[in-house]
């Protein structure tokens, strides 16, 4: 911090502090002292130009205000205009004052708007008027050297000022309230990544785990040009190039605490779960490797430094691609590589020509245009990338579908490469058909541990009031789990068909809107076609009990996984004999042959099936079974253990006299 230097001179006039050449306050006496003010690339509230280095000004100002005096005082800006942030740091989107509707929109009044606006650094004073006879007294009282001392002490900025959200952003994080936006298209991601101007580029294809794969983008490897999945052959190619350039892609299966609630249990998961991946990819999936998936939480911090050491070292562009409220902007915030600006250096045994193009290389001359013009080309839809900071805000999480608006580009590393957020691609319009005061319950933000429902003939399971399972054979009992964050309720099916259809009046809650109840269709039947026999038969078929195995069993349990988009899924269990399940009546041999012959011959299969009804006969889908009951249901209470039984005290007094007897021989 600076101090006053000697000759230097000082006068008040028209209640304000005049600073000639040469002098400096120190900042602890004048709190409303600003320091130098380097011009951030910043758009104009009224223009989108940028300003060039050349118009960049240094300035110190100091204001003194009547005490009774209440308005901002504005002044001290009289050498630079106030500038409002190019972009919203929470949402992406370019800053304005026209539409207030619109995201970016920002409110000069608002406080933290009007901090930024007046350069005022978080824990300075603010409208605190100052005596010029007692600050030159407080001046002339101070030590010399003292003074001296402050110079080497730092300044504080107008970067340490924080760059305030916008006002959409602004109630969604403090009011819970907003509206979203109009979800990009496929087509539109995709021409926003063929503007990259990285050579290597990965994509981040960001699944959620609780409707998995239900969020996975179909036909995403031929739509970007990506390099094909590595096939089971050894000499398969392990990268290729279109028009110059190189894109990978990487499976991320976020929300991964939702699945359990131990990180061993999601990780004995990875198999079922890149066997679903594989059966939801369809023919593609069929001879890949499919070594490219990892499943995370960025919640509970399971695997995210390893995925973060990955975009570290992989550098380049790395772009989070997925559908809406899959958890991009909360995982982009925990694997960012913060704090790394310095930390990335060159490596001197790779030649000049060879090496790798930085970020800093591809994108100066981009930026450097940009500042000189001050104009953006309106045909290009990558915004261009922001200043790179150690520590750069992240955008703002919210389970608001659509939160981000416009790509976010966060550079790190020097240079060496830069993570973008993308919009959210639709993901279904299951919010509306739920009330308003009841949408932001559809997202499961917790992992949920249901109970038990006991789906007997002739009854039906209601989720929210407006989704109904009903099974389809009138012999079979099925087991229902809903993790769902929407309340499930079991009743009869003529009941529930009231309900769903708003026709019936009970204590039951409906959360759909009115109307609802005539979109009701059918979504389609589905089969409980999968084998759990081994996981659910408990001690019957365990190595270290009985050991038998499922084939030599006279029944087998049957499982599925009902998905609802964007919601949960419902876990159904059933228990039928294995002569049921033969058309004839007869399963001839069915014991010598192994358990895996079910899903081979499930065309010829009577398999037990449940019909499902949801508005408009969508958002709805079926997966094999991961055994969410058996890994997270309720926990056993200890209370519940029975401990070792008390001794039979029959005889014991006889026994005891007789012993004396013998002791007094």
């Amino acid at each position: 911090m600076a101090g006053i230097r000697a000759g230097s001179k000082l006068s008040v006039s028209a209640g304000r502090i005049e600073l000639f050449t040469g002098i400096d306050l120190p900042h602890f006496l004048c709190p409303a002292l600003l320091s130098s003010t380097q011009s951030l690339t910043r758009f104009k509230a009224s223009s989108r130009a940028l300003p060039t280095p050349s118009q960049r000004l240094q300035a110190r100002c100091l204001s003194i205000l009547p005490r009774a005096a209440a308005v901002k005082d504005y002044s001290r800006f009289e050498n630079r205009v106030p500038e409002l942030p190019e972009r919203c740091a929470g949402c992406g989107s370019f800053s304005q004052t026209s539409d207030a509707t619109a995201p970016g929109f920002y409110t000069s009044t608002r406080r933290s708007v009007e901090a930024y606006l007046q350069g005022e650094p978080r824990g300075l004073a603010r409208d605190k008027s100052v005596d010029a006879h007692a600050l030159e007294s407080a001046l002339g009282q101070v030590d010399g050297n003292v003074l001296d001392s402050l110079k080497a002490q730092p300044v504080a900025t107008i970067q340490n000022i924080p760059r305030p959200v916008c006002d959409r952003c602004h109630k969604l994080k403090h009011h819970q309230s907003g509206q979203s936006i109009q979800h990009p298209s496929i087509q539109s991601i995709q021409d926003t990544i063929f503007e990259s101007p990285h050579k290597y580029n990965h994509i981040y294809h960001v699944v959620d785990a609780a409707d998995f794969p239900m969020s996975l983008i179909p036909g995403l490897c031929r739509l970007l040009n990506l390099t094909p999945q590595r096939s089971m052959n050894r000499r398969s190619k392990t990268g290729r190039f279109y028009h110059g350039k190189k894109t990978e892609i990487s499976f991320i299966i976020t929300r991964s605490d939702l699945l359990a609630p131990v990180k061993a249990q999601v990780d004995s998961l990875m198999p079922i779960l890149v066997e679903i991946l594989r059966d939801a990819l369809g023919s593609m999936g069929k001879d890949v490797r499919l070594g490219n998936v990892r499943c995370v939480s960025a919640r509970r911090d399971w695997w995210t430094k390893d995925l973060k050491e990955d975009i570290w070292e992989r550098g380049g562009g790395g772009w989070m691609v997925g559908k809406v409220n899959v958890g991009k902007s909360r995982l982009f915030a925990s694997v960012f590589p913060k704090g790394r600006r310095e930390a990335a250096q060159p490596d001197p045994s790779f030649s000049t020509p060879t090496m790798k193009p930085t970020m800093g290389a591809t994108l100066g001359k981009s930026d450097s245009s940009l500042r000189a013009t001050g104009l953006l080309d309106p045909l290009t839809l990558l915004p261009p990338a922001m200043e790179e900071v150690d520590y750069p805000a992240m955008p703002l999480v919210h389970p608001l579908p659509g939160t981000t608006a416009s790509p976010i580009r966060v550079p790190f590393g020097g240079g060496k490469g830069e993570l973008i957020d993308l919009p959210g691609l639709a993901r279904g319009d299951l919010e509306l058909h739920v009330q308003e005061p009841h949408r932001l319950s559809l997202v499961m933000r917790s992992r949920v541990v249901p109970e038990q429902q006991v789906i007997k003939p002739g009854q039906s399971l209601l989720l929210g009031g407006f989704i109904r399972i009903t099974p389809v054979n009138p012999e079979c009992t099925i087991l229902g789990y809903a993790f769902t964050p929407i309340s499930s309720h079991l009743t009869s099916t003529e009941k529930a068909i009231g309900i769903q259809t708003q026709a019936l009046e009970t204590g039951v809650e409906n959360i759909s809107v009115p109307g609802t109840g005539e979109k009701i269709k059918s979504a389609g039947t589905f089969q409980l076609k999968w084998d759990v026999t081994k996981q659910r038969s408990g001690p019957i078929t365990a190595s270290d009990a009985a050991g038998i195995t499922a084939d030599r069993l006279p029944y087998c349990i049957l499982s599925t996984d009902i998905l609802i988009e964007g919601c949960g899924w419902v876990e159904l269990v059933c228990q039928l004999r294995k002569r049921q399940l033969e058309p004839s009546g007869v399963l001839d041999g069915y014991g010598k042959g192994d358990s895996s012959r079910l899903e081979q011959t499930s065309a010829n299969v009577n398999w037990p099936e449940v019909e499902v009804f949801s508005p408009d006969g969508k958002f709805i889908a079926s997966r094999r079974p991961i055994n969410g009951w058996l890994n997270g249901g309720p926990k056993k209470s200890s209370s519940n253990v029975k401990g070792r039984p008390r001794k039979s005290m029959k005889g014991a007094k006889k026994r005891m006299k007789a012993s004396m007897r013998e002791t007094s021989r």
